[in-house]
């Protein structure tokens, strides 16, 4: 659901209400369609795309194109995106079958699960606020996903190499010739050496949208400042 919400956000509208006037077995198929593409997110390395772009269904109910290609360039806006859905309308769509079984756990505390999951991190069962209405166009009238993404979603992990000493203004120049004015928020050095040359930073771009912009579908993109190499990752703090 997390996925279909997502993708209706993201210039393709109805999927929910198409879906509605489908059998149960199209539905099912579609579903196994949105698990690939929770696959392709996790994914350590990108899969191969087959020709018909690996959604075949899903470009039928929408009709337009594409393909999981959309979600190895758009990882990290994605996987943000998709985590908003889940907390800010998930959560409370389907609040009534959560209550109904944390009642039934005897009272003890409600695990959804698969969660904490390792994309999208805790997903949290609110508590006194209003219901919402799947089918009610105002459900998304105030926020979109990525509209409450935290620092951590928009945080890269810098690396340089040891001998060539790069400078937070040459980093921070690299990233807004590229990027523009207000592209980085904030560039954090680290792990000083005795030489005084930083091994690594951070850096807090202006949205998450702008890691993908970077990344280009990438783990791991290398950049260069100067003639030196600057190694670029989405920053995660469990690593």
């Amino acid at each position: 659901m997390g996925v279909w919400f997502w993708l209706e956000y993201t210039n393709y509208p109805n999927i929910i209400s198409t879906m509605m006037q489908l059998s149960d077995s199209l539905v099912k198929s579609l579903s196994n369609e949105a698990l690939t593409c929770l696959d392709t997110l996790a994914a350590f390395e990108n899969p191969p795309i087959p020709k018909d772009g690996g959604l075949p269904l899903t470009k039928i109910l929408v009709q337009k194109d594409i393909s999981l290609k959309l979600f190895i360039m758009k990882r990290y806006t994605a996987i943000a995106g998709i985590k908003s859905v889940l907390n800010n309308i998930c959560a409370r769509v389907f609040k009534d079958i959560f209550t109904s079984r944390a009642r039934s756990s005897n009272s003890r505390p409600f695990v959804v699960p698969g969660f904490p999951h390792s994309l999208f991190g805790d997903f949290v069962v609110p508590h006194g606020v209003e219901d919402l209405d799947l089918l009610d166009a105002k459900i998304w009238s105030n926020k979109g996903p990525c509209d409450d993404v935290t620092e951590e979603d928009k945080t890269m992990f810098l690396t340089f190499s040891r001998g060539f000493p790069v400078s937070e203004e040459e980093v921070r120049e690299l990233f807004i010739t590229d990027y523009g004015n207000g592209s980085v928020v904030e560039i954090v050095m680290g792990n000083y050496e005795a030489n005084n040359q930083s091994m690594f930073a951070t850096m807090v771009l202006n949205g998450v949208a702008m890691v993908d912009e970077i990344l280009q579908g990438l783990r791991l993109a290398k950049l260069r400042a100067n003639g030196k190499d600057i190694w670029v990752r989405k920053y995660d703090r469990r690593n």
